[in-house]
C-alpha cells in the first residue's frame, strides 16, 4: 500500500499508552488513559505488548495515526518502552511536569482531570509520528 493510500484512510487509531505503574502517579496515568478512551480521544492500548514485541500489538501501533505515552514519574517507562520498540515522534505527557510528584499525589478527580486535559491537548496536536524499522 502506498503512502498516499494510507493517508486516504482515516480509520487509523490514536493509541494511548499509560505507564500504569504501582505508585500513585501510575494509577493517575492509568485512570486518565481510561477516561481519554471513554471520551473518544483515542484508545488505551497495551504497553506490555509493545515491550514484549507481540506481533498484533506492534502492527496496530505501527498503523496508529497518533501515539500518546503517559508517564507517572521521571523514569519515563512508557516513553522508553515505545522508543526501544522503534517508535519516535509520539506525544508524551509526564505527570511530574504537571506538578504531580510520585508518592505525594493520591488519586483525586481533580488530579485525573488535570492529566486528562493534558492528554487531550497532546492528542489534538498535528501528528509527527514516525517508526524506526
Amino acid at each position: 500500500m502506498s503512502d498516499e493510500q494510507k493517508c486516504a484512510c482515516s480509520a487509523a487509531p490514536k493509541l494511548i499508552f499509560p505507564c500504569s505503574g504501582a505508585a500513585d502517579v501510575g494509577h493517575l496515568a492509568d485512570l486518565a488513559a481510561r477516561q481519554l478512551t471513554k471520551a473518544g480521544h483515542g484508545k488505551m492500548y497495551c504497553l506490555a505488548g509493545v515491550g514484549g514485541r507481540v506481533s498484533g500489538i506492534m502492527a496496530t501501533t505501527q498503523a496508529a495515526e497518533k501515539i500518546l505515552a503517559i508517564d507517572g514519574c521521571p523514569l519515563n517507562c512508557a516513553r522508553n518502552t515505545l522508543e526501544q520498540a522503534g517508535f519516535q515522534g509520539f506525544e508524551h505527557v509526564r505527570l511530574a511536569d504537571l506538578g504531580l510528584a510520585k508518592g505525594s499525589s493520591p488519586v483525586t478527580e481533580d488530579r485525573v482531570a488535570k492529566v486528562v486535559a493534558a492528554g487531550a491537548a497532546a492528542l489534538s496536536k498535528p501528528s509527527g509520528l514516525a517508526q524506526v524499522h
